[in-house]
């Protein structure tokens, strides 16, 4: 099927078949005749399926015939972030080549003055972050009673980031008849008990599993301690053929401290997090579009909206604590048919947890890098106490284990003599009696740590 197919003119056809598009994806064949029909759409698909054209090339047909009005907006699209519009916004602006359509974006850190510019002279399409379009309505500088189409994007998202309630009061100032297309990754009891408040009789349209990961996706864990987290992620970035990569941090106040020791180690990198000023965004984004610099350290502002043609590599510095976040971040690779590779760095007891949740919400097991185990979930080591009688007979009685001949008086001498000798190496003899021990840990300098008689509960877990 090809798209002109789905209804679409064209001027759109042969827009898309400029940018090198020859069939359109599932989503997109399910999606844009209905859209075109005027119908309401509950859709959802996984990330990378060309979702956003298949809400953006029906409206430019719809929008074809008509004028826009000063300060009146056609159609309006929302989108959770800064990034995920500028995405939108370029869509649009790819697929309308052959159609003289207006647009205005709507977002934070970008004058006031140049986006009232914008408005002013009408536009027929109106792309925004929720916030920033009440700032603009509150000035009475942008009406919203002429919308025909209103576009929620990521609604997922929306949920998650706490904006529902100013998209229900965006939502209440339109009018009631018009047509809405809802759009998220994942289509839960409370992502469809929230379309009710903006759908009326949509037509369901869901094309993946929920959550599921790309078959074009090669995933890959690893193991490793905390303090080791950063000497593993260098690693990897050796091994592997890493064109271009995007390497997720949990935390915006990691992000700098990884971006200083990836360069102190002669890695080019720039950071990407929603505490950065709107143009130092978009220039960090350029350069690594651009190909100036190959890592990108991003926090989850980044998991959605950011398209980057042929993304070789995802790195989750940090296991996601959110299962369906893991999802968004891999999604950045392998998008468009193309293959990619994605590497999980994980390291404590969370993290096993965190693990666990991924590999349940997309129905299987994440394999592990070469020559890397996973940590056992129980063994005597952890079942026992590290000081104490537990101690004692770990360090003082190996032999006493293996043969069982051991009397009571030779027992007790020996647990004595371990008791006395913890902290100063003299259980070392011990520890290489037990083949399967974890050797002392390095320190942060590569020095080796003196042994303390057991194994440190974190190396462990």
């Amino acid at each position: 099927m090809n798209f002109s197919e789905l209804g679409l003119c064209d001027e759109l056809s042969q827009a898309v078949a400029d940018l090198g598009y020859t069939a359109p994806t599932p989503i997109q064949e399910k999606s844009i005749p209905y859209v075109l029909m005027g119908r309401d759409i509950l859709g959802s698909a996984q990330t990378g399926t060309g979702k956003t054209a298949s809400f953006t090339l029906p409206m430019i047909e719809i929008l074809a015939s008509g004028r826009a009005k000063a300060r009146l907006p056609r159609s309006l699209i929302l989108a959770p972030t800064r990034e995920l519009a500028a995405q939108v916004a370029d869509s649009f602006e790819k697929f309308s080549t052959y159609h003289k359509l207006s647009m205005a974006l709507l977002i934070g850190g970008v004058s006031f003055a140049d986006q009232n510019a914008a408005l002013s002279k009408g536009v027929d399409v109106l792309i925004a972050t929720p916030g920033r379009l009440l700032d603009h309505f509150e000035r009475g500088k942008v009406l919203l009673t002429d919308v025909k189409v209103l576009v929620i994007d990521e609604a997922d998202r929306m949920l998650d980031m706490g904006f529902i309630p100013d998209v229900e009061r965006i939502v209440g100032l339109l009018p009631p008849l018009r047509q809405t297309l809802f759009f998220s990754a994942t289509l839960s009891d409370d992502i469809k008990k929230l379309s009710d408040k903006f759908v009326s009789n949509p037509k369901v349209i869901e094309v993946a599993p929920p959550a599921s990961t790309a078959d074009t996706v090669a995933q890959h864990l690893t193991w490793t301690t905390p303090k080791s987290k950063r000497e593993a992620l260098r690693s990897l970035l050796q091994s592997e053929d890493v064109k271009n990569a995007v390497i997720f941090c949990n935390r915006k106040r990691d992000i700098s401290t990884l971006v200083t020791s990836l360069k102190r180690h002669d890695f080019s990198a720039v950071a990407l997090h929603g505490d950065m000023t709107q143009s130092a965004r978009l220039e960090a984004l350029q350069s690594f579009k651009n190909g100036e610099v190959p890592l990108m350290i991003a926090s989850d502002v980044a998991a959605r909206g950011l398209d980057i043609a042929g993304l070789s590599h995802v790195f989750n510095f940090d296991v996601p604590s959110n299962a369906e976040d893991y999802v968004h971040r891999i999604g950045r690779t392998g998008r468009a048919g193309k293959s990619g590779r994605a590497f999980t760095i994980a390291a404590g007891d969370d993290d096993r947890k965190y693990v666990s949740a991924i590999e349940k919400l997309i129905g299987k097991a994440i394999p592990l890098t070469d020559g890397d185990t996973a940590p056992a979930k129980t063994s005597a080591a952890r079942s026992e106490k590290p000081s104490g009688k537990a101690s004692k007979s770990a360090s003082g009685t190996a032999s006493k284990s293996a043969s069982g001949s051991a009397t009571k008086s030779s027992s007790d001498e020996t647990a004595k003599k371990a008791e006395n000798g913890r902290g100063r190496g003299k259980s070392r003899k011990s520890s290489e009696a037990h083949p399967g021990e974890l050797a002392p840990p390095p320190d942060c300098k590569g020095n080796t740590l003196h042994d303390t008689g057991h194994v440190p509960a974190f190396l462990l877990r």
